[in-house]
């Protein structure tokens, strides 16, 4: 096997988790959740006006798009910027806690079940948001995108770091995050195995538990890759 320092010499994006342990994981999780799965679609009908589900088309494997799906979290027609920040008036009660617990995103368990996603992979992103010029871009999009990944564990407080933010939160999103996040995705693609998107998993189960937090990117963190 070819060593993580060789991979990313030749940028070379390393496999992860084989298909044929996502699709039965990801339709076990599926049925195991689904007594909290109705508890929750439950809440969000009873909390404000609209569907159950939320869909949006985001930017999969090869720039390809798919409808990813996950509990809404949002009021209706409310509009606004693509970019959430904490302390949104257009997110609901019931969406507050789904988000900071990360519940809104069990849905994408059916896109893994299709094959839109991956367990482990880069966060999918919205059109607006991918130059697929970007040689960094086509790195990302050589995988599909996974539900959780390093870089998004590291940042599962980044609704609170666009809410600090001076100016724009767009512009810090897409100035300052986003290409951070390229460079971490990058990080991990090179130097993934089976067995480092395990722990990736584990680690996100007992992040949700604990409901730990990220520090915003700074000069000596530049890949946003420390928990604290």
């Amino acid at each position: 096997m070819r060593s993580a320092t060789a991979a990313a010499a030749t940028g070379e994006v390393r496999p992860g988790l084989p298909r044929w342990f996502e699709v039965p994981a990801a339709a076990l999780g599926l049925l195991l959740l689904s007594p909290l799965l109705l508890m929750i679609a439950v809440a969000v009908r009873l909390s404000s006006r609209g569907p159950i589900l939320f869909r949006q088309e985001r930017v999969g494997r090869g720039g390809r798009p798919f409808v990813m799906l996950k509990f809404r979290s949002m009021r209706m027609h409310a509009g606004g910027a693509q970019i959430t920040r904490s302390g949104d008036p257009r997110i609901t009660a019931v969406g507050r806690l789904l988000r900071k617990t990360k519940l809104d995103e069990l849905p994408e368990l059916w896109n893994v079940l299709r094959g839109d996603m991956s367990l482990v992979g880069p966060r999918p992103e919205v059109p607006r948001f991918v130059d697929l010029g970007d040689p960094s871009w086509q790195t990302v999009l050589a995988v599909r995108p996974g539900l959780t990944d390093p870089v998004t564990l590291s940042l599962r407080n980044e609704e609170e770091l666009l809410a600090k933010a001076s100016g724009d939160p767009e512009e810090y999103y897409r100035n300052v995050l986003q290409p951070r996040k390229l460079r971490g995705y990058a990080v991990y693609l090179h130097g993934r195995s089976w067995w480092t998107d395990v722990k990736v998993l584990a680690k996100t189960m007992v992040a949700v538990l604990l409901s730990r937090h990220s520090s915003a990117p700074s000069p000596e963190n530049p890949l946003c890759l420390k928990s604290s």
